[in-house]
């Protein structure tokens, strides 16, 4: 494989180096919304019958990216030669209430230790109730927004905050549970649920 050796496309007349990828792991990955429907039709999940086992049916269900192959991945349009670049094709399950909520609190850099830093820059102590942030970790299943959802949602619940308390002489936010109710259902990020 040849590379430039200033990165980029900045430069075409530049020299390139030759790199031999023998020994270099490339690692691909993607959200590839509408796939499940692929599988789906692939594993048809709506078998029928008397001998049909409704629980496995079920299990199937709440994760069809655990079927995934690269046959799939073809049918949902990338491209052969791409596809056979890539030996090992896997899947990742989705994240669940409990690491949502470990993401949005316990990284050194997670969303609430922010927030509550920035308050703290304005002289501010921000404090919220747990069961706000069940709240916010319940609307990004809902919304089906993931851990980037997560920074959306407090957004939309400190965000009118963040721009009032500064010239206001309050030094205390508690955000309590009907407050995160009320700022995001006025916000516009609750138009755009997921179908």
């Amino acid at each position: 494989m040849l590379v430039p050796p200033q990165g980029g496309r900045k430069h075409p007349e530049q020299k390139l180096i030759k790199v031999n990828t023998h020994n270099i792991l490339f690692i691909c990955g993607g959200a590839f919304d509408g796939i499940d429907k692929v599988i789906a039709r692939r594993v048809n999940t709506n078998a029928i019958g008397f001998n049909v086992n409704k629980e496995l049916q079920e299990n199937m269900k709440k994760n069809l990216l655990q079927y995934v192959n690269a046959r799939d991945l073809k049918s949902f349009g990338l491209i052969p030669e791409l596809l056979g670049r890539l030996p090992v094709v896997t899947y990742l399950n989705p994240l669940d209430p409990t690491t949502l909520r470990s993401i949005l609190t316990q990284p050194k850099n997670a969303l609430i230790k922010q927030y509550t830093r920035l308050f703290e820059l304005e002289n501010i102590k921000l404090t919220i109730a747990d069961e706000v942030l069940d709240f916010m970790v319940e609307k990004a299943l809902e919304y089906k927004l993931g851990a980037r959802g997560l920074r959306s949602i407090c957004e939309s619940v400190l965000n009118d905050a963040m721009f009032e308390l500064p010239s206001s002489k309050q030094t205390t936010l508690n955000i309590d549970l009907e407050y995160a109710e009320q700022k995001f259902n006025k916000s516009k990020i609750s138009l755009l649920k997921v179908a």
